[in-house]
């Protein structure tokens, strides 16, 4: 079933507003019974569907995924990134002025997107796995302490 322009309205009220009386009220639905409204249209399987899905997009558009992040880490990494920095310098006579400048990672920099590439990847990993099989001798040759 496809939805109609004001149960559109009503799912996209709701993502906005997290209340369904007042996003049916402001979707266009008139009556007294707004709340009787808003719980019927949350309970249609369409409109929640409709509203799961568009959670799932505005969660892919302001949440940066692991691809996302490891591109970024690789461009900072490889020095192809760019930071807006301030930079004060002396005019003479004690007086500076600060500008806006593009700067480039500094080496701390991409070392350190570089030490979180190589965790997540386990380049750096240190060898903790041991697997050995030991058997285990019990001597009782302690004497009586009475001697």
């Amino acid at each position: 079933m496809k939805l109609t322009l004001k149960q559109k309205a009503f799912a996209d009220y709701f993502i906005k507003l997290g209340n369904a009386t007042e996003a049916a009220r402001k979707a266009g639905y008139k009556g007294k019974n707004l709340n009787r409204v808003a719980s019927e249209n949350l309970s249609k399987l369409d409109i929640k569907n409709y509203i799961d899905e568009r959670l799932k997009q505005i969660e892919g558009e302001r949440i940066a995924d692991a691809a996302e992040v490891l591109k970024y880490l690789t461009t900072v990494m490889r020095g192809e990134s760019q930071a807006e920095i301030v930079v004060v310098e002396g005019d003479g006579d004690g007086m500076s002025s600060a500008r806006r400048i593009e700067k480039a990672p500094d080496e701390k920099e991409k070392l350190k997107a570089a030490e979180l590439l190589g965790k997540r990847y386990s380049l750096f990993t240190d060898n903790t796995n041991v697997n050995a099989s030991v058997g285990v001798t019990i001597i009782d040759d302690l004497g009586d302490d009475n001697g």
